[in-house]
This record gives structure tokens, C-alpha cells and sequence, in this order.
């Protein structure tokens, strides 16, 4: 708990200095950042096939990729982003001008996540360092070597005395969460957001929660057969092909016409055999499940006889090897917990409705989502999606993409988060806008004072109707 006190004192003491506001020293971070994961990518490619299983492609597309993309763009904009931002000013205050000044919030605390456990500790990372704040990260202890590489290796690259890697579990966390922060940026459950939310209210702490919740894919009619394997396929990578279903992003379940389930499934089969071979445990191409913990939790999904009845395909598992098959289901029973619990693993329910246009009120009656997927071509489906349905994101035609764009921002609504990150985003994420004015001594403006009086409130009534020129031709005016 002293050394906890004392790191945060310097880090503080860091800050306050100014080391870490400056255009040069921002640069130099991220620089840092680009030379670690590429001097240590096999290093890494290690770390995440001992915690996740996570084959080297996988690796680098979800984890070392998103964070050099993220640094390069970074450097390429953060002088644009730091500078101040003229505003308008009205006519009133003329000689004057307004600006808005971004200023980093301070000393920050950024929670990892296990399942994407380097790029979701260094993307946010990345955000903080642009914004020019000191960082405290914490990586989850769910995935230890990744852990154990950011808290060893991190300190090899960027500036020790602004940034810090802290280790341990639950309680750990409760002691970080108990000190005053400038900023928190969460990663994970619900339930654990809440603990956060609390600790960080205590403090009037501002936070960025990145939660998840239950992705629909909707499936349309596709007249075009190609057009629908486009779509499965799409499906299959977007479940199975990021974390193994464990991923926030994640395609939760499919809602699709009763009358095209039966194409649904088989192509659905074709995808996984192809991408997984007859048995994906020896494919080396899918994750495992991170821990027992978790792999007895998506095996009590299944303990349901109703659940288990539903299954269309696979459904094997291995805890020895914390393996589960590719999971289908058809219609488990919607008050089953696969059905209101967010399932975080490679199970794929398919919920099957009379008419497609259905599937609002079904998303509706649900908390809202992290992300919507929908495959359509229908333009005026499409527009009934985003005017009656709210969540973090809507994404036509594809899955997961969005996540990988820096020029959109990535976060949730209600029950699946709060706030945004990537790109520009990320920055305004870790920044404060501070509103500047300055005004000239010349000329002075000497209105008359009160006392007021009925007929001097009709004529200020008409100048807020106007414009300031109105409120300007009025002070002028005013006579007691």
C-alpha cells in the first residue's frame, strides 16, 4: 500500500513538472511504443499463445496490428490535435477571441482486459500518452504472461516516471480504485463497471467504461446464394475467428426468417469445416477458453436440458484442453441464461422470427448492444435499424470492422458502456476541453445600470430575439 502511495506520488509529481505536456515527449512515447512490439513481436506471439491459444496471424491482427496502426496514426495527427481550436465569438465582445484548448486530465488509470490483453492495454495507452497525461495500467490477472510482459518490458521503452505497469487481481484493483484518479479508462463486465462507476464517484472521477452485451447479427433474405455465403462466412469469422467468441465485439446470436434456418445452419457448417478442419481442437487456428472459471461458466450454459436439446451442431468439450467445439443452437428457450446472459464464448445461438423486420422488437426488448450487425440489402430495413434501435454501432454487411477504423469511434450506450475511443477519439477521451477568451482593455462598453424597469425587459426580450448586435445596440441605448 506504500509503495502503491509513493508510485502515485511521483507520478503526480511527474505531471505537474510538465514533462509530460509536451509535443516532443508525446512523440517520443509513442515512437517507443512502435519499437516494442516490433522488437518483441515473437515475445508477444508467446505471451498470448501461452494465455489465449491465440495463433500468430490472430495475434497480430487483433493485438500487435491495432496497436501500430493506432501509434502511426497517432504521430502523424497529434500536433493537429493538440492545438488550440479557434472558436466564433459574437459580435458583443468584440475586440476579443475564443479558442477551445485540449490539456490532458492528469494521472490516469487504465484497466486491460484478458482477452485482447496487449492491444486493449496499449491502444488505450496510446490515447492517454497523445493527450499528454501520466498512466497507471492495469493489466487483467486473467492472462499472466501478457501481464507479466507489459509490467517487465513496458518500463524498457517508455518514460518509467510518467508510466506504470501495477500487477495483481481483485484486490489490487480495490486498493488502485480506493485513490483519487484524474481520469479511469475500464475494460470488461457490467458488474465489474459498477464497482468502478462507484469507486470513481466517490472522487467525481470521469470514466470510460468498454463494456460488451449481446451482438446480433441480423440475416436477411439474400436473393443472391452468393451474397448469403458472403454473409455466413462473414458470421462464422465474426463469431469463432476473434478470441473464439470471446470478444466484446463479438457476434452473440443470429436472428433470421424461420424459413431460411435450415440454409443458415448448413452453410454455417460448410464455413466452420472449412476455416477449422473436421476437428477445430487440432486446427491450431481458434483460441481456447481463457481459464477454468470461464469454461465452467459456458458449460453450465449448456447444463440446461432445453439448451442442450437445441443444439444443431457440435457441442463437445474438452476442460482438460479448455476446449469447446463451434457450438450452434436452434431456439433455446429465450428465458434460458445463454439467452440473457452475454455469452463470451464460442456458442451461437440462431433465433428464428416470422418476418425479419421482427428482429427490432426483438433487439429492443434487450439491453442495449455493444454492436448491431446486419446483413440486408434493404434500404428501407437499414433505415428502420438505425432510427429504432440504439447501440454502440450498427455495421451493415460485415462484423468487426468497425472496431479496426480510426476515424469512427469505438464504444457503447447504456448497459454496454460509456464513452469512446480510437483515433481522435481516443485523445478527446483522456482530454480536457478548456474554454479560452481574450478580450482587449479598448474600447470599454459603458452600458446604463439599473434600476431596471417593465419597459427595459421588452427591449432586452427583443435583442436575446434577434442577435448579440441586438444586445450591443441595447446597452448603447439604455437609459435609467
Amino acid at each position: 500500500m506504500v509503495e502503491l502511495e509513493n508510485s502515485l506520488g511521483k507520478l503526480r509529481q511527474c505531471f505537474r513538472s510538465g514533462r509530460t505536456r509536451s509535443l516532443a515527449w508525446r512523440k517520443n512515447q509513442l515512437r517507443a511504443v512502435l519499437k516494442l512490439i516490433h522488437d518483441k513481436e515473437d515475445v508477444i506471439f508467446e505471451a498470448l499463445q501461452q494465455d489465449l491459444g491465440k495463433h500468430p496471424v490472430e495475434s497480430y491482427r487483433d493485438e500487435i496490428g491495432v496497436v501500430k496502426k493506432s501509434a502511426n496514426y497517432a504521430l502523424s495527427n497529434i500536433k493537429k490535435w493538440m492545438a488550440p481550436k479557434k472558436q466564433p465569438v459574437p459580435l458583443l465582445f468584440f475586440p476579443s477571441k475564443g479558442e477551445v484548448l485540449p490539456e490532458p486530465y492528469g494521472v490516469v488509470l487504465i484497466f486491460g482486459s484478458w482477452n485482447f490483453p496487449i492491444s486493449v492495454a496499449l491502444d488505450p495507452l496510446i490515447g492517454a500518452i497523445s493527450a499528454g497525461n501520466a498512466v497507471v495500467i492495469k493489466p487483467s490477472e486473467q492472462a499472466p504472461a501478457c501481464s507479466s510482459f507489459l509490467a517487465n518490458i513496458l518500463p524498457l521503452y517508455l518514460d518509467d516516471s510518467a508510466i506504470k505497469v501495477i500487477l495483481g487481481g481483485a484486490n489490487e484493483s480495490e486498493q488502485l480504485l480506493r485513490h483519487k484518479w484524474d481520469k479511469i479508462f475500464f475494460t470488461g463486465s457490467p458488474r465489474v463497471a459498477s464497482q468502478v462507476m462507484t469507486a470513481a464517484a466517490k472522487h467525481l472521477t470521469p470514466v470510460t467504461l468498454e463494456l460488451g452485451g449481446k451482438c446480433p447479427a441480423i440475416l436477411d433474405s439474400l436473393s443472391s446464394p452468393s451474397d448469403m455465403k458472403v454473409a455466413v462466412k462473414r458470421i462464422v469469422g465474426g463469431k469463432w475467428g476473434a478470441c473464439n467468441g470471446q470478444a466484446c465485439i463479438g457476434i452473440d446470436y443470429v436472428l433470421v426468417e424461420d424459413k431460411f434456418k435450415s440454409t443458415l445452419i448448413e452453410i454455417l457448417q460448410k464455413f466452420i469445416k472449412k476455416f477449422y478442419g473436421e476437428n477445430p481442437r487440432k486446427s491450431g487456428s481458434i483460441s481456447r477458453i481463457i481459464n477454468k472459471n470461464h469454461f465452467e461458466r459456458l458449460q453450465n450454459l449448456l447444463k440446461d436440458p432445453l439448451v442442450a436439446d437445441s443444439i444443431v451442431h457440435g457441442g463437445s468439450l474438452d476442460e482438460e484442453a479448455l476446449y469447446i467445439e463451434p457450438t450452434i443452437l436452434l431456439n433455446p428457450p429465450l428465458n434460458a441464461d445463454i439467452m440473457n446472459e452475454e455469452i463470451f464464448g464460442p456458442l451461437l445461438p440462431i433465433i428464428t422470427v416470422d418476418n425479419i423486420r421482427e428482429s427490432v422488437d426483438f433487439i429492443n426488448s434487450r439491453p442495449k448492444p455493444l454492436a448491431i450487425y446486419a446483413f440486408t440489402k434493404d434500404e428501407t430495413f437499414k433505415r428502420q435499424i438505425l432510427a429504432e434501435t440504439s447501440s454502440g454501432s450498427v455495421t451493415f454487411n460485415d462484423v468487426l470492422v468497425q472496431f479496426l477504423c480510426d476515424a469512427l469511434p469505438f464504444g457503447g450506450v447504456g448497459q454496454s458502456g460509456i464513452g469512446r475511443y480510437h483515433g481522435k477519439y481516443s485523445f478527446d477521451t483522456f482530454s480536457h476541453e478548456k474554454t479560452v477568451m481574450q478580450r482587449a482593455f479598448f474600447p470599454e462598453l459603458e452600458p446604463r445600470y439599473p434600476p431596471w424597469n417593465d419597459f427595459k425587459l421588452k427591449f432586452i426580450r427583443l435583442a436575446y430575439d434577434f442577435d448579440y448586435l441586438g444586445i450591443l445596440l441595447l446597452m448603447l441605448n439604455l437609459k435609467r
